[in-house]
């Protein structure tokens, strides 16, 4: 008889200096077996992440076929959602970075990693390779906080590229839940629609418009466990009608609003953590 798996899933804040850069740490953790494999699906999101599988490594799952993944790399901001499947224990330290780090730590545009999943010595050479090393390596994830901790705030202290503008205009979407008006956020941080949209694709990865509409499903997704009906959600979060609701969802999930939040679509185990 299969027993349900053991999962666990918590978030660190960063410094207060890293902050305006990283929107947290996070750790998951849980069991899976050849008998009891572990698919997990990951959906479109406006942010990007740093991940380290320092237990178990996910296999991609692509058009049903495993495929190898790394043990760690970068995974940038995507509107693709993606599946995995690990039949060992497993366990992964990830990094959740606004998109505009990329730029801001490593000097590379964010739109050039757009849906794509990287190595660490593709983007930083020998230093990537030393702290995927160091990462999967340590003791305990106290000591991998304190690592990516130093890391991070030796890289700001490298870096000279500063956007200021472009950097609020991205914050200020990801804090009003993609709900804003494109046009009106041009004028308030640039002068013309045109440098606004060039700027914000080179720090994002999309045109404004792409990204509040994966920033507002990714506040949809967070009313999990809210209790809300599905038209109440749809409401909160935007959407102009219940079928609009539902052909975004499944295009940033795979999965109609109904699945999802009756628990019924895969790797959702951390939300219930």
């Amino acid at each position: 008889m299969n027993h349900r798996l053991e999962m666990k899933y918590y978030t660190i804040p960063p410094p207060p200096r890293l902050a305006p850069y990283v929107r947290t740490f996070w750790v998951y953790e849980g069991e899976a077996s050849e008998a009891e494999p572990y698919v997990y699906r990951g959906f479109a999101d406006g942010c990007t992440e740093m991940v380290f599988h320092y237990r178990g490594v996910y296999d991609q799952l692509i058009d049903g076929k495993q495929v190898d993944s790394f043990a760690a790399g970068i995974v940038a901001q995507t509107r693709n959602f993606t599946r995995f499947v690990v039949n060992r224990d497993w366990g992964i330290f990830g990094c959740y970075l606004y998109p505009y780090a990329l730029t801001k730590l490593f000097s590379v545009p964010a739109a050039d990693f757009t849906d794509v999943m990287t190595d660490f010595d593709a983007v930083l050479g020998l230093a990537g390779k030393e702290l995927e090393e160091r990462m999967l390596t340590a003791a305990d994830n106290i000591e991998r906080v304190s690592i990516m901790t130093e890391f991070l705030e030796e890289r700001l202290g490298e870096v000279r590229t500063n956007e200021p503008k472009v950097f609020a205009s991205i914050a200020h979407i990801i804090e009003s839940r993609g709900l804003v008006d494109v046009g009106s956020l041009a004028r308030e941080y640039f002068l013309s629609n045109r440098q606004f949209e060039r700027k914000f694709k080179e720090f994002a990865g999309f045109s404004p418009k792409m990204y509040a509409r994966i920033i507002r499903f990714q506040a949809a997704l967070k009313e999990f466990g809210s209790n809300k009906s599905l038209t109440q959600i749809a409401y909160d979060c935007g959407y102009y009608d219940q079928s609009h609701f539902i052909n975004e969802f499944k295009e940033f999930s795979g999965y109609s609003p109904k699945a999802y939040f009756c628990s019924k679509s895969e790797g959702f185990g951390y939300l219930e953590s």
